[in-house]
């Protein structure tokens, strides 16, 4: 045969084939490079490539086969190819030359450079190639169809299964990393908030809830004057409704069902009474995003938080889980700076009330969430007992130094995170 074929139509035979083989090793990578999720949105989108890649990609066993085969047949083909070449130019003498030129070029032009580019450009490379696999994978199917058998039955041999159910589903951890390699294809607010939607199910209406010391309700049992009052200087729409304590709750008003009765301040009790709802209780300890579902499946937006002996710890409302993902409303009542003074850098006069974790979110810090929610919390639960003033503790990387404190309650700190 070589006889028969001039040096350049050798040349030009081998030529091809070497191309081919760039393609092959290319494409391959571009293929496994793909990302998936872009992938399936450009199959919603009706894109033709993409329909191919997906449908190759369903067995990618096969679509490695028929790749292989392509590229070690057009190989082999050009290692005849050059050898014929050799003997043409130098003889016998001259082939382990050429051969050992060949997988040089081989191993930079076919191989590594086309692989790079697949790397980098897995789109530009990949679709196009979907025109050419998809045709070549039906003509050459009995071939690759036997390749993937025998190749899956090798790993049968030793041991190892085909699993079906593979897990494409990302987890937790990788849906984070997926928001934050987003980069600038997401602004920061929205990156901000698909993150806190994701750590929702680390947060519980515990760390969230108003304590029950500091809920303000409607006692039945004061006077009609004294819970006008309380109504009319309410920050709040929805207020619980009890006898003596809060532990005796039995319902929530809604402000404007009273504002709706004709004419001013002329509500009763027994008006109050009527227009009260069932109150909606919660165990301590559910997860924001469990609420969340059970908030609209309810038609719920504030509930009360009780322990496993039924008494009141909190309330918590819709606000306070919406507040979680999209960060403080500017109508929030409560001024959350008052809880913490900037005295110089890294350091702070904290209210012993102020929540731990809403510091750690406005300082970018990493006090100690687990068990206490409040500073004040956190000093009884490391010392056991309430300390004096100028008390000074360290806690992981951060000083604290007891400014003032009560019988039964410290109710400023200074902080400095060391």
């Amino acid at each position: 045969m070589s006889d028969n074929l001039s040096l350049a139509s050798l040349a030009g035979i081998l030529l091809i084939l070497l191309l081919f083989s760039a393609f092959f090793a290319g494409t391959e990578m571009a293929l496994m490079r793909l990302n998936r999720y872009k992938l399936k949105h450009q199959v919603r989108a009706g894109n033709r490539a993409a329909k191919l890649i997906d449908n190759l990609l369903e067995k990618p066993d096969r679509l490695i086969g028929l790749i292989l085969l392509g590229n070690n047949l057009v190989n082999f083909t050009a290692v005849a190819m050059v050898t014929m070449i050799a003997l043409k130019i130098g003889g016998e003498s001259s082939v382990a030359l050429a051969t050992l030129i060949l997988t040089v070029f081989v191993l930079i032009f076919c191989e590594a450079a086309p692989k790079t580019l697949g790397t980098l450009y897995p789109e530009k490379l990949a679709f196009p190639s979907a025109f050419v696999y998809y045709p070549l994978m039906i003509i050459s199917y009995p071939l690759v169809r036997l390749i993937s058998a025998s190749s899956n039955g090798l790993l049968w041999l030793m041991g190892i299964r085909e699993d079906n159910e593979t897990e494409n589903a990302l987890s937790n951890e990788e849906l984070r990393t997926v928001v934050h390699e987003a980069g600038t294809l997401v602004s920061r607010n929205y990156r901000s908030m698909l993150l806190n939607i994701l750590d929702l199910e680390k947060v519980s209406v515990d760390d969230v809830m108003v304590p029950h010391t500091e809920i303000i309700g409607i006692d039945i049992e004061n006077s009609i004057e004294d819970i006008r009052s309380i109504i009319i200087k309410s920050e709040h729409t929805l207020l619980p409704i009890y006898k003596e304590n809060i532990n005796q709750a039995f319902g929530v008003i809604h402000l404007r069902r009273l504002a709706n009765l004709s004419g001013k301040n002329i509500f009763q009790k027994n008006d109050i009474e009527e227009l009260a709802t069932e109150p909606y209780f919660i165990q301590e300890g559910t997860s924001l995003n469990t609420q969340l579902i059970e908030f609209q499946k309810r038609r719920q937006r504030f509930a009360l938080v009780v322990d496993e002996y039924g008494d009141i710890q909190g309330l918590v409302t819709l606000a306070d889980i919406l507040e979680e993902i999209v960060g403080e409303f500017t109508t929030d009542p409560l001024d959350k700076d008052e809880e913490f003074i900037a005295e110089a850098k890294n350091c702070y006069l904290v209210n012993g009330n102020a929540n731990i974790r809403d510091l750690n979110k406005a300082l970018n810090w990493q006090v100690p969430t687990r068990g206490a929610k409040t500073v004040n919390g956190l000093i009884l639960e490391y010392l056991g007992d309430i300390p004096e003033s100028d008390t000074q503790i360290k806690i992981n990387n951060y000083s604290l130094e007891v400014m003032e404190s009560d019988a039964n309650h410290v109710q400023s700190v200074r902080m400095r995170k060391l």
